[in-house]
This record gives structure tokens, sequence and C-alpha cells, in this order.
């Protein structure tokens, strides 16, 4: 029991380490390696040039401006079936994510979710999951897989989403003159993601023939830079995938998975992770491992995020948007 104790104290202490990080969304801004309350990155030339805040109008610009460029929406781990404290319901925060981004003042060329759609990886929940996508107000919507939809294999995910992938669920497509990949790196995985032999393959014959001023967008759902090895926040063969993005001259990794939002930019790379819709997970190594955090009463909503994505034009990049689930 004492062991217990000192668990939820320490979880405890991670909760309130998320709330103390949160942003003011009166309009306090603090730059840092994770971002919130819209915070604005303007990722350009491989740099994060600016940040700012959507919300006052500060830094980069106001989230309701509508410049050119092709844009879209990432959400990610939905867990639609967890139950549990740290939200009591998942499917009620999943909804008001989906009817923020039908609410948004410019309707999104695609919506991308990357993964734990579920979290069991049932046949009800990814119906339910998409059912609710199928609600979007957008042409398109593309997923990716995370670990708990691939609880029992990868085949219920692929009965239901796996439609013109190939594989365990991997794919890419153009629009706009970008070029994104759709990654799985959840299958096989002992302890980071994992892509593998077959889908590294695919990877250097998909981008072979592309122009070096393509840019690139990677999507999937375990980060693939290594934020945190004790509990699986990296991907063990990344290095790879990412030696054939290097002659592009603008390559941006978004992934899901670990519940907040940090960013890196390392060479020609921007990786940046996206919140949740579910619950918090505490800051990396603040905790004994990656479970749920509880928030404080009437704090959750503080943590839930979806993020708008905006090409900015060649040699401009993209910007990255972090809105919470109102």
């Amino acid at each position: 029991m004492a062991e217990r104790g000192d668990l939820m104290t320490r979880l405890d202490e991670a909760g309130q380490a998320l709330v103390d990080r949160e942003v003011d969304r009166r309009g306090f801004l603090k730059c840092a390696s994770w971002v919130g309350a819209g915070t604005i990155w303007t990722v350009s030339g491989g740099l994060v040039a600016a940040c700012g805040t959507a919300l006052s109008g500060q830094g980069a610009g106001s989230a309701t401006s509508t410049p050119s460029g092709l844009y879209f929406v990432q959400i990610s781990d939905s867990h639609i079936g967890f139950q549990g404290t740290a939200n009591p319901d998942v499917l009620g925060s999943f909804s008001k994510a989906i009817a923020d981004v039908n609410a948004l003042p410019q309707r999104p060329a695609f919506v991308i979710h990357t993964g734990d759609l579920t979290h069991t990886s049932t046949a009800e929940q990814f119906n339910t999951v998409k059912d609710l996508l199928g609600t979007l107000k957008t042409p398109k919507v593309v997923v990716v897989p995370g670990e708990h939809d691939t609880v029992m294999g990868p085949k219920p995910y692929l009965d239901v989403f796996g439609a013109g992938s190939q594989g365990d669920g991997w794919s890419s497509f153009d629009m706009g003159g970008i070029h994104f990949l759709l990654l799985n790196n959840v299958v096989d995985v002992v302890n980071l993601g994992h892509l593998g032999t077959a889908q590294l393959e695919f990877i250097e014959k998909d981008v072979a023939n592309l122009r070096s001023d393509t840019p690139i967008v990677v999507f999937a759902h375990i980060p693939m830079w290594t934020i945190y090895e004790k509990w699986g926040w990296g991907t063990d063969d990344a290095a790879q995938a990412l030696s054939y993005l290097k002659r592009f001259a603008s390559v941006t990794v978004l992934n899901g998975h670990i519940h907040q939002v940090m960013s890196k930019v390392e060479g020609n790379v921007t990786f940046s992770t996206v919140s949740t819709t579910a619950y918090p997970l505490p800051a990396p190594g603040t905790a004994p491992a990656p479970a749920p955090v509880t928030l404080p009463a009437g704090k959750l909503a503080d943590i839930l995020g979806i993020r708008e994505v905006r090409y900015r034009g060649a040699g401009r990049g993209f910007r990255l948007t972090d809105d919470h689930v109102s």
C-alpha cells in the first residue's frame, strides 16, 4: 500500500506540473519545448522562427487569418473505450474536438488522426470512431494506427481503416504540391516504435522519383525522434527512414502518442507531437510510468487539443497552431 501511495503522489505531482506548465489563456506565453493555448510555431528553413499566441493575436499571426496555402488539421489519441478518472467521458471530449474542427473559419483540405483512435481495438470502438470521423466537414480523412489500435494485431484496424494502404497500413498521397507519408510504427514494438524492413523499403521507393524541392510531411503515431527511451517514446529505426529524406529541403514529421506538444528541429527535419483529445500523460521522466494523469477539477480542458497546419509556400514552411478543445 505504501508503494501505491507513493505512486499516486508522484502522479498527482506530475499532473500539477502539467497544469503549472500550461499557458494562461488570457495571453501569457512561455516559449519552451512545449506549446499550448493556440501557440504558433513558424517553421521556415528548418528553424523555429517565432512563437506567439493565436488567442491574443501575437507572434506570427491570428488563427482566424486565411492566407493562401494548403491547410489541414491534426487530431490524435482519442482512446475511445478508455474508462478512468483521467477522463470519464473520452467520447464526449472527442466529439467536442470534432465540433471544434467543424467550427473552424476555414474548411481543412483533410483531417489526419495520428493514432490511438481506440483504447482496446474492439470492433465497436473502431466503428464508433469511424462514424464520428464521418461527421467532419472535410473532403478527406486519413488515419494512422497507434499501439492501442493493434492490441489484437493489425487486422481489426485494417478491416475498418485499411482501404488503399499497403502491408500493415502504410501509404502515401500528394496534395497541393506536398508529398505525405502515412506510416505504421506500432507493429512488432518491443520498447520503442518500429517500422520494419518492408516499410523502410516502401519509403525508399516511394520518394525515389520526387524532386528534392518537394515538401515532405510524415505522419506516424510514435515520435520519430527519441524523446524518452525508457518510456518507449521514440522509433528504433527512424534514422534509417529519415536517411531517405535527407535530400529534401523541407521535411515535417507529425506524431502523437505522448499526449502533449513537444517540438524539435534537426537539420532539414522539423519534428512535433500533438496533444490528445482524451487525457494527459506525465512530462518525460516526471513519474514512474506514462500512466494517465487525473488533473484537478476543471483543468482537463486546458490540456486537450487539436492542431491546425498551414503550408505557407516554398521557402516558408508550415505554421503549426495548437488549439484547446473548447
